[in-house]
C-alpha cells in the first residue's frame, strides 16, 4: 500500500495524530505532523513510497511541530523532533519541509552505524554503483539529478551507505535536494521530473527536492557493488574532463567524507578498502550535462 492510496482527508489526518509509516529504502520512518507544508511535500515527492502498518518496525520517530508560546503566531516557526528530543534549533515555518529532509539525514548519520556512511551521491547502472563524493558548490547533487533523469537508478544525493560486512553499498532513495540555479537547470534538462515545492531563503539559498525514479523506488532493497569513484566539479564554461585517480588518494577522500569513519574504526577501514579496490577512480571537471552523461555512460567497470 502506497502513500498517495490513502485519500487527502485521511491522509492529513493521520500524519497529524498518530503519524504515518513510510518505508524508504532499508530504513523505516513515523513521521507526525500538523503542518500543511510537510503534509503537501509528502504527498507530491514520497507519493509512490510503501506505508507501513502498526506491526512493522520503526526506525526513526520523528516530528515536525511549531513551538509553543508567541513563536506559533509571531514569526512562526518549526522544530524538528527525534525520539522527543530536538537536535536542531528552530528554522522559519515555511522552511518545514527542507528541515525534514535535513533532519532524515541527521537521524541516518547519527544512528545506523551499521553501516560506513560517506557524504557522497550514488547511483546505478546495469548492477554497478557510481560513487561521487564532493563538497557543496560541487555539483554533485545537479550531476545527480540529470543522471537519474537518463536511466541511472538512484540509491541517494547525499548518502552512500556502504556494508561492514562486504563492502556492497545500499539503497536509500529519497528526493534530490537541488540549490539555487540547478532547480532551472534541472527544470529545462529534464522537464519530465517531477519536483516539489521551491523553498526561499534558507541557510542553503532556495531549494527545491526533484522526486525519485519510480524504479528507484521498487528497486529499494537492491544493494550492488560500486565499480566507480568519481570526484566531480562543476567548472563554467569548462571542457569536460576526466582524469584517473589514484586509488590511495580516492580512498583517503572517501574517508574524509565519512561522517563515522572514526566512530567505527577497523571495520570502516576494511569496508572502505573493499570498495576503493574495485573500483576505477577519477577527478571529473564539466560545465555541459550531456557531455556529463555520455562521459558517464561510456565508462566501463
Amino acid at each position: 500500500m502506497k502513500l498517495l492510496s490513502l485519500n487527502e482527508s485521511d491522509f492529513f489526518r493521520q500524519l497529524s495524530h498518530g503519524g504515518l509509516g513510510l518505508q524508504v529504502g532499508t530504513m523505516n520512518i513515523q513521521v507526525r505532523s500538523s503542518i500543511e507544508s510537510v503534509g503537501r511535500g509528502l504527498r507530491v515527492l514520497y507519493g509512490d513510497y510503501p506505508l507501513l502498518d502498526s506491526k512493522d518496525f520503526i526506525d526513526f520517530y520523528v516530528s515536525l511541530d511549531r513551538p509553543n508560546g508567541l513563536r506559533r503566531w509571531f514569526r512562526p516557526q518549526v522544530n524538528f523532533l527525534f525520539d522527543g528530543i530536538s537536535p536542531f534549533k528552530p528554522l522559519p515555518l515555511d522552511h518545514a519541509f527542507p528541515m525534514f529532509e535535513w533532519g532524515f539525514n541527521w537521524c541516518v548519520v547519527n544512528s545506523m552505524h551499521t553501516y560506513l556512511i560517506i557524504h557522497a551521491a550514488v547511483v546505478e547502472r546495469h548492477g554497478r554503483v557510481l560513487i561521487m563524493p564532493a563538497p557543496p558548490g560541487s555539483g554533485k547533487s545537479t550531476l545527480c539529478a540529470a543522471l537519474v533523469s537518463r536511466g541511472w537508478r538512484l540509491f541517494s544525493d547525499e548518502l552512500a551507505l556502504i556494508s561492514l560486512s562486504d563492502g556492497t553499498l545500499s539503497p536509500l532513495p529519497r528526493p534530490v535536494g537541488l540549490k539555487n540555479q540547478s532547480i532551472d537547470i534541472i527544470r529545462k534538462f529534464a522537464p519530465e521530473m517531477s519536483l516539489g515545492p521551491v523553498v526561499k531563503d534558507t541557510h542553503k539559498g532556495t531549494i527545491a527536492h526533484m522526486k525519485a525514479t519510480d524504479e528507484s523506488i521498487l528497486r529499494a532493497g537492491e544493494s550492488a557493488e560500486a565499480a566507480w569513484v568519481v570526484l566531480p566539479k562543476y567548472i563554467n564554461k569548462s571542457e569536460t574532463n576526466l582524469e584517473p585517480l589514484s586509488r590511495a588518494r580516492a580512498f583517503m577522500m572517501l574517508a574524509d567524507n565519512s561522517f563515522n569513519y572514526g566512530v567505527l574504526g577497523e571495520p570502516a577501514f576494511h569496508a572502505l578498502a573493499k570498495v576503493v579496490d574495485r573500483c576505477q577512480c577519477y577527478r571529473f571537471s564539466y560545465s555541459s550535462l550531456d557531455e556529463a552523461i555520455a562521459t558517464f555512460d561510456s565508462l566501463e567497470p
